[in-house]
């Protein structure tokens, strides 16, 4: 009797403290690049580091839940989702109408996203950054004359290499205050993660091998 094809099961790539990152969820990391609008190039999916940004994901939210932090609210998200539809380049070019709910939904659907599936996945997204933020920021400053040489430097090239005219720096300000954010802190953040993989237990699985 010949074997059933069944359904696809999905894989586990990595278990981190006992939380599972299974291929869907590289799938998905993959698939969001297309809503960050602010990449300073394009680049070629890279599945390992991908695999590093949901392990380290994984590990920042575990001590998010651990700490005192307030909740990223509704109206915190629906601001940041509104802020997003208008400055994606395929939104802004009018590809996608994303300031109306019917085009904001087909371009998230081209994408693989319900609206579900993106509101939980770009809420995860400003927890781990506001934990970030209360962690590390103390003492750092990110002045006015910073953020108008990073969008001078970097964001008006990159939107001339989409063909797109380039928003207000106003309205990117916050954006560009996270960019630089980030990179001061990269130092500090490295090494808080690596001390939690080295308390913790992290497996990352490949190809063949099976969930211990």
């Amino acid at each position: 009797m010949p074997a059933q094809t069944g359904t696809k099961l999905d894989r586990v790539v990595a278990i981190v403290n006992n939380d599972l990152i299974l291929d869907s969820d590289v799938d998905q990391e993959r698939r969001l690049e297309a809503l960050q609008p602010y990449r300073e190039s394009a680049q070629s999916f890279d599945r390992d580091r991908a695999i590093e940004r949901l392990i380290n994901r994984d590990l920042i939210l575990q001590q998010a839940e651990l700490q005192a932090q307030d909740a990223v609210t509704d109206a915190q998200l629906n601001q940041e989702t509104d802020a997003l539809r208008k400055n994606i380049p395929d939104c802004k070019n009018k590809k996608f109408d994303c300031e109306t709910k019917s085009g904001w939904d087909s371009f998230l659907a081209s994408n693989g996203f319900t609206e579900a599936d993106f509101t939980q996945r770009w809420r995860e997204r400003m927890e781990v950054l506001r934990f970030i933020e209360q962690r590390f920021r103390a003492g750092i400053k990110i002045t006015p004359e910073e953020i108008q040489a990073y969008y001078t430097k970097t964001m008006l090239p990159e939107y001339a290499k989409q063909g797109t005219k380039a928003p207000p720096v106003d309205t990117l300000s916050n954006r560009i205050q996270e960019v630089l954010l980030e990179q001061r802190v990269s130092g500090l953040l490295a090494d808080w993660l690596n001390s939690l993989r080295a308390q913790g237990s992290i497996v990352v699985l490949h190809t063949g091998e099976e969930a211990p």
